[in-house]
């Protein structure tokens, strides 16, 4: 396997940490992660953490920079990281809402900038990521940001980096809607009489498996509701209050939406 080359990551969160699990699976040579409260047991013997930029050792040059810090704190940051950026490599930011061209103002010595939204099941290798490149990347720094942002699993570029907003609240934050079906189907299984435990697990391994299942069947999920919907039948009366106009359909298109709206706030 070829080593990935090392990385400077900013910001070890949830979100970093999960990133830097895929890197670590896929070879990445020795790295520095910048984060003053680092999780335990995330980083690797020969990795260097530190708490801030002017720590990172002045003999490390890394092959690509990765801004994973909340976007509220990148006007205080990145125009600290400008003077620091190596020639040549890429910065990927995943930051909610900074476009190119203000990540291009807060960093004006960066060359290549790409704006990507992956989501944290990428700690596991099963994330989905999608990717906008900026003009001035080249067809070898955009290999390299691929190659580092397929190793959390799916990954597609787009054309039109407007994209990214409805992009990061359908599969950015698309998780938590998931672990929120799961918490509210195991706090209903508990009301209606459930052990804990067993509610736990039902709610779980039920969305866990429906995941596995829609994930390695070629018909589309309306075709698979479909298929475990009998006439008349128990799954039937329950879709029948979901998929109320006033219920899922018209959550969802609100989540969303919000979700978008707030995408777009944060680049102000």
């Amino acid at each position: 396997m070829t080593p990935v080359p090392p990385v400077l990551l900013l910001g070890a969160g949830r979100m970093g940490s999960a990133l830097f699990a895929g890197w670590c699976a896929a070879g990445l040579e020795p790295s520095v992660l910048v984060d003053p409260s680092m999780p335990s047991g995330l980083a690797r013997p020969g990795d260097r953490v530190v708490a801030s930029l002017d720590d990172v050792p002045a003999g490390f040059v890394p092959g690509a920079v990765v801004l994973a810090i909340k976007p509220q704190v990148a006007p205080g940051v990145l125009p600290a990281l400008s003077a620091r950026l190596p020639d040549g490599a890429p910065v990927v930011s995943i930051l909610a809402g900074l476009t190119i061209a203000r990540l291009q103002a807060l960093l004006p010595r960066a060359g290549a900038i790409v704006r990507a939204m992956p989501n944290t099941p990428a700690a596991i290798g099963q994330g989905m990521t999608v990717a906008f490149a900026g003009a001035d990347t080249t067809p070898a720094q955009r290999a390299l940001c691929h190659r580092l942002l397929a190793a959390g699993g799916a990954l597609a570029w787009v054309e039109d980096e407007a994209l990214i907003d409805p992009i990061t609240a359908v599969s950015g934050c698309g998780p938590a809607y998931v672990f929120l079906l799961a918490e509210l189907m195991e706090q209903e299984g508990l009301a209606l009489g459930i052990p804990a435990p067993l509610s736990r697990l039902l709610a779980r391994q039920t969305v866990a498996g429906a995941g596995a299942l829609l994930a390695a069947s070629p018909e589309d999920s309306a075709e698979l509701r479909r298929a475990v919907t009998s006439p008349n039948g128990v799954t039937e009366r329950a879709l029948a209050e979901l998929m109320r106009q006033d219920a899922w359909p018209a959550s969802v298109r609100a989540a969303l939406q919000a979700a978008t709206a707030r995408s777009r706030e944060l680049a102000r």
